[in-house]
């Protein structure tokens, strides 16, 4: 990965909404059975409007009943999950990887 790429990651990244990311799951007439990335923990109760706020969702992965969109591997719940982690994993492997090549290329360490 060369210093362009890495920059583009962090760009992508700062640019992102800021905070933790989690998964969220609402439901009602309004939200479908909306699997979301919000800014705000998923209470285990499916959420019905007005309870959450759309201030709080992030991206909504899917929203089902009836299908509007869908995911042909039907891993929605997975993708959504892996998209809220990447919020506070990438930043850190963009730091590992630069610690590394630094590492690398610093004479004092070989």
């Amino acid at each position: 990965m060369d210093e362009d790429e890495l920059q583009e990651i962090e760009r992508c990244s700062a640019a992102a909404t800021p905070g933790q990311w989690f998964v969220r799951f609402l439901d009602d007439d309004h939200a479908m059975n909306l699997v979301a990335v919000s800014t705000v923990e998923d209470s285990g109760a499916g959420e019905r409007w007005l309870a959450f706020s759309h201030e709080e969702i992030i991206a909504a992965t899917l929203v089902q009943h009836p299908r509007y969109v869908d995911v042909e591997d039907e891993r929605w719940d997975e993708n959504a999950a892996f998209i809220a982690m990447a919020r506070e994993a990438i930043p850190r492997l963009v730091a590992e990887v630069r610690r590394l090549r630094d590492r690398l290329t610093d004479p004092e360490d070989t």
